[in-house]
């Protein structure tokens, strides 16, 4: 045991002390910060403004009245203000809570600039105006930007047989900004709207109160507990979690893999050999990478069980989940791990590695390509299959749990089982390969000459 743990001790500080691991652990939380500080302020509304002159045709004169009142600078700032308050209305009360808050002067400042005033010109065209000579005004080079010429139907407001209105059409130069021409028509829609209900004798403040519906509060419950059913979060924690686990997995495994073929080809394996058994050299490189795994899921943990605490938000999810992802990762790392080192241990360099690699890459990154079928319909058959296949059955198994429909706990634990017997299948198969492989040099065996060695040995 004592040579196994010195093995371990050496695997893990040769790994974590080099520049590329630092390097590599660093980056994404780097990345993290980077987008969270820069990308909002590159992305920020308050760097952009609505401003150029848009020219109107209303033929029939019915709307233009509407048009001036909805481009006014006051109701587009009331339009924003209604959008953030649908988008609050739509949030959990935790997240709507600390919008509101006076504590948080961020997103106080994303909530003003989100409602940043625009300035839109508009230019009223005669009715009678040659739409084919109003193009050649939008390409006339001046120093006030022109944004669009925009020609209203004739049966825009008033409908010829009480049912089918028309619309109108727009008409922009190549460059425009899309932000831009959303605000345009979100001006044109507001003012059609106007003119067709005042022109039916309608009210259009009690015709949008009675159409109106807030969506609900949606509760999740289950036997122990009831928590917020937050769908953007439902929908985003499986895949997340599968990632979480395939970096941790591939931070591991390809240590093992790297380090065994560099071993093997500058003939260091041989010495180690000299004084440890097969055995002993594999269960101690297993275990020193398993810690350099650990460092990688656990800083990643750390990270976003920090985001949901600093934004009130860690009762958004179940906690539980958390231990769920420890022991599904020491089950697929202990599988993919023990393979990797076996396909180390029979090549020569990295290029040989490659062909053995592909099969179980493939299997290895499965679970990405079915996430969303899964996550959305987590109690189907296909879903329940999967979940008992090892080595695939720890992400699938994850991925149930991280739903809106979580496995009942006696399959959790089945699949527990089945993956436990995976493990001891691949570190069965990892020792036979491992010990055989080791002093073998030459041409690398393919697959069937792997299985061929495992069951003579």
């Amino acid at each position: 045991m004592k040579k196994i743990l010195l093995v371990a001790a050496r695997e893990f500080v040769a790994t974590v002390s080099t520049k590329a691991f630092i390097i590599g652990l660093l980056i994404m939380p780097v990345m993290i910060g980077v987008s969270i500080l820069i990308f909002p302020r590159l992305l920020n509304p308050r760097n952009f403004k609505a401003q150029g002159e848009v020219a109107i045709i209303d033929p029939s004169g019915r709307a233009i009245g509407d048009i001036r009142t909805a481009f006014s600078p006051e109701r587009v700032t009331e339009r924003r203000e209604a959008q953030v308050r649908q988008v609050l209305n739509q949030a959990p009360p935790e997240v709507k809570q600390l919008a509101t808050s006076q504590a948080s002067p961020q997103m106080a400042a994303a909530m003003a600039s989100a409602t940043a005033s625009s300035d839109l010109r508009l230019i009223e065209r005669p009715p009678t105006a040659d739409v084919q000579k109003e193009k050649s005004w939008l390409l006339e080079p001046t120093e006030v930007r022109r944004l669009a010429l925009v020609v209203v139907h004739d049966n825009a407001v008033r409908s010829e047989d009480g049912k089918t209105y028309g619309s109108y059409d727009t008409y922009v130069p190549s460059n425009i900004d899309d932000r831009a021409m959303n605000e345009i028509q979100a001006a044109m829609q507001e003012a059609l709207v106007n003119a067709r209900t005042r022109e039916s004798g309608l009210d259009r403040a009690k015709i949008e109160s009675i159409v109106r519906v807030e969506r609900g509060k949606s509760i999740t419950v289950t036997k122990d507990s009831e928590r917020s059913t937050i769908r953007g979060i439902n929908g985003i924690l499986p895949i997340f979690f599968v990632i979480l686990m395939f970096m941790g997995v591939m931070t591991g495994g390809q240590s093992l893999l790297t380090s065994t073929v560099e071993e093997k080809s500058s003939r260091v394996m041989e010495v180690l050999l000299s004084a440890l058994s097969p055995m002993e050299l594999l269960a101690g490189k297993i275990i020193g990478q398993f810690g350099v795994s650990m460092i990688v899921l656990g800083l990643y943990i750390g990270i976003g069980l920090a985001l949901l605490l600093s934004f009130a938000l860690f009762g958004l999810i179940n906690p539980w989940l958390v231990p769920y992802l420890g022991i599904f990762f020491v089950l697929s790392y202990l599988t993919y791990g023990s393979l990797m080192v076996s396909v180390g241990a029979v090549v020569n360099d990295m290029r040989e590695a490659q062909s053995l690699m592909m099969p179980l890459m493939l299997v290895l990154t499965f679970p990405f390509w079915v996430w969303f079928p899964m996550s959305q319909n987590p109690n189907s058959a296909f879903s329940t299959i999967m979940s008992f296949i090892p080595p695939i059955n720890s992400f699938a198994m994850l991925i149930r749990l991280t739903s809106t429909s979580p496995p009942p706990w006696w399959q959790v634990w089945a699949s527990i089982g089945v993956g436990l017997f995976g493990v001891v299948a691949a570190l069965w198969f990892a020792s036979k390969i491992f010990k055989i492989g080791l002093l073998m040099y030459g041409k690398p065996p393919n697959f069937a000459t792997l299985v061929r060695w495992a069951r003579q040995a």
